[in-house]
């Protein structure tokens, strides 16, 4: 049975609390058959006979003389154990056959054992393999699974690093965050969209291709960098593979220092989400598109200039990107506004 809703910590103490009950059943088991004993007795002591004391406790009076004797728990292991029935040469065959096919059990090993020849059912079949697995023989199932779809060691990145916590956003170009979207422009045409968004600055550059890699990921930083008003120093991405290999090159040769962010950490990147959002629902949403990319851009460049120059962001206090931007010129002298 499964338990949904219920807290992490919750569930964590439990699995916890299980471990130490198993671990200590022996001794808890012990301890409350010999407070029923000290019961019985005690009401022994006050006058009942020994079947009375045994009612009032609930206990068999049998069951209490042998807890009497014995507190403990006994092994249910049988005294005598069943001897091996099976063969060496069943045992050379079951290796043999294990050895071609490893991931196969009893159940598809049994046949084969018996078209052999082998008058051998499917669970003796399964003991053998057990034995084989215990001896070191063969390798267990779960360990081939975990072998062969474990998690793969990635290969070190040349240029890029893991996102340090004490780097932000504190001006214009500092960190610039870049994302994809998928966008359907028809029912059979998906495209992959390019966003490029400064958090401070709140300045977008996008760009449109027919797939998302990493050839186009080196593209649009072009454009990124011709299009962004000051100066780009850092960029942050998630871990795709279009932000990899020409791409990460691509920043080296810039000079662009290139964060990538932790794994399951979407929050990290939630500005370019949101404005992934607007151009989503505010463009592809709005026009009529053409179903290619290289028509598509133009209209998507002319958007752009729209967000940048038009549109009011409630963040800037109303602002546009490029109202606020000149408002900075006296504060950062240094920025070069191009727009």
């Amino acid at each position: 049975m499964q338990v949904f809703g219920l807290p992490g910590h919750v569930i964590r103490s439990g699995r916890a609390a299980s471990r130490l009950l198993d671990a200590q059943t022996t001794n808890i088991e012990a301890a409350r058959r010999r407070d029923a004993v000290a019961r019985w007795r005690g009401a022994m002591a006050d006058g009942l006979t020994t079947a009375q004391a045994a009612r009032a406790i609930g206990v068999p009076r049998a069951t209490l003389y042998r807890w009497q004797e014995r507190a403990t728990r006994r092994s249910s292991r049988p005294h005598k154990l069943r001897s091996k029935t099976w063969s060496t040469a069943l045992v050379q065959a079951v290796e043999r056959l294990r050895g071609d096919y490893p991931m196969w059990g009893r159940a598809k090993l049994g046949p084969l054992l018996r078209a052999q020849g082998f008058k051998v059912a499917d669970a003796t079949v399964g003991r053998i393999i057990a034995s084989l697995v215990e001896r070191g023989v063969v390798v267990p199932v779960p360990t081939l699974r975990r072998r062969r779809h474990g998690p793969k060691r990635r290969a070190k990145r040349p240029f890029a690093i893991r996102l340090p916590r004490d780097v932000v956003a504190d001006r214009p170009g500092t960190l610039v965050q870049l994302d994809t979207v998928l966008v359907n422009v028809a029912p059979d045409k998906p495209i992959k969209h390019f966003t490029a968004y400064d958090p401070v600055a709140k300045w977008t550059v996008a760009k449109a291709f027919n797939r998302a890699t990493a050839a186009a990921a080196a593209s649009f930083l072009d454009k990124l960098t011709a299009e962004m008003p000051f100066a780009v120093t850092a960029i942050q991405v998630d871990g795709g593979s279009e932000f990899m290999a020409e791409f990460e090159q691509a920043c080296a040769d810039k000079k662009i220092r290139l964060y990538v962010l932790p794994p399951k950490s979407p929050k990290l990147n939630g500005a370019v989400e949101r404005c992934n959002g607007a151009w989503r629902y505010e463009f592809y949403a709005v026009y009529d598109l053409p179903p290619n990319v290289q028509a598509i851009n133009p209209i998507l460049d002319a958007f752009q200039h729209l967000y940048n120059h038009h549109r009011p962001h409630g963040a800037l206090g109303g602002l546009t990107p490029v109202q606020y931007l000149a408002k900075l010129q006296a504060k950062y002298p240094s920025l070069s506004q191009t727009c």
